[in-house]
């Protein structure tokens, strides 16, 4: 039996292929970055991007994009730090409260898209600039957490082996990304998303409900947001306004390195998963060698233009390997089911 490699998989692959070198090589100069430790703190540290790229996903996957979700995680920050602090509310409480915040100006920034047809970028922006200066109206200075329950939910963990254990923010990520895959390749909701990024007019000549679909992505793109900055702030003990400044970019980066068209469509939350793994790689590198952390930013912009001119080079040769396909359907003689002579 012959195994073929499905060329739709090659992005996803490259992915994983670079995160492979640059683990390894990595581990090669400093051996200590190979340890389970490390590798539990690449995921400590970006479980908050994770969880935004998982939305920032679905989000381009459907064709669009969403610049708020960085702004988002400092007005749920800071929204939390206020209310568990300031007005002594139960954590889950305020957690709870701060989702369903966010989640209602997901819903009304796909509203605008969808009914109003408002571009994404300049919806979302407008959602990006609100929610900054929402955190900046509720308070500029950063609130410290004490309260004993919130404390307890960030310590909690599941140990692995001595005093290393998986804490309360990677398992929400995982928790996000399994569900969200399952959402994403098993539903009806996701095969709807993934059809209007390919072609929103094709997807409304077959009777799909684009409009529910596309107000629905953006509003889990605001829970999954807000979701992060409940996510950020039990990493970092504290609600401030300037938390977040960027983050849009870095989840866009993930999500671009992870194979998915910008164009809409084609996507992989697999390959999300490793883009935030590259980027946590890098950064723990820079650490490692005491670079500065703008070679981040160098490193990654190497490697979405890298990922952007593969994607081409793949739908190019895709669109070659089709063209010699109806090509060959066109001959005489090639039509399914034709006799052969003699």
């Amino acid at each position: 039996m012959k195994l073929r490699f499905d060329r739709k998989y090659m992005p996803i692959a490259a992915t994983v292929l670079v995160a492979l070198i640059i683990y390894f090589i990595v581990g090669a100069v400093y051996p200590n970055f190979l340890s389970l430790r490390v590798f539990v703190n690449f995921f400590r540290d970006n479980a908050f991007l994770g969880v935004i790229a998982v939305g920032m996903t679905l989000v381009i996957i459907s064709g669009g994009i969403d610049l708020s979700v960085g702004s988002m995680i400092a007005f749920v920050g800071i929204l939390c730090a206020t209310l568990i602090e300031k007005k002594s509310m139960n954590p889950l409480l305020a957690f709870g409260i701060a989702m369903a915040c966010g989640s209602l100006i997901g819903f009304c920034m796909g509203c605008l898209i969808q009914i109003f047809k408002g571009p994404p970028f300049i919806v979302t922006l407008s959602g990006m600039f609100f929610c900054r200066g929402l955190a900046n109206v509720i308070s500029l200075e950063s609130i410290p957490i004490y309260n004993p329950l919130f404390k307890r939910i960030m310590r909690f963990g599941i140990v692995l082996s001595g005093n290393i254990k998986v804490p309360t923010t990677v398992l929400v990520f995982f928790a996000v990304l399994v569900v969200f895959l399952y959402v994403a390749h098993f539903t009806k909701f996701g095969r709807n998303v993934y059809a209007i990024g390919g072609s929103s007019q094709s997807a409304l000549l077959m009777g799909l409900r684009i409009g529910r679909a596309k107000i629905l992505v953006y509003t889990l793109s605001g829970l999954l947001s807000s979701l992060a900055g409940v996510v950020y702030i039990l990493n970092t003990p504290a609600g401030n306004s300037l938390s977040g400044i960027g983050t849009e970019l870095d989840a866009i980066a993930c999500v671009v390195i992870g194979g998915t068209l910008l164009s809409g469509g084609v996507g992989y939350l697999a390959g999300t998963f490793i883009g935030v793994l590259i980027q946590a790689i890098i950064k723990t590198f820079l650490t490692f060698s005491s670079l500065s952390t703008w070679w981040t930013k160098i490193a990654i912009g190497v490697l979405i233009m890298i990922f952007i001119l593969l994607q081409r080079f793949l739908s190019q040769v895709s669109v070659l390997f089709r063209t010699k396909a109806e090509v060959i359907i066109k001959r005489p003689g090639a039509a399914v089911g034709a006799v052969p002579k003699g």
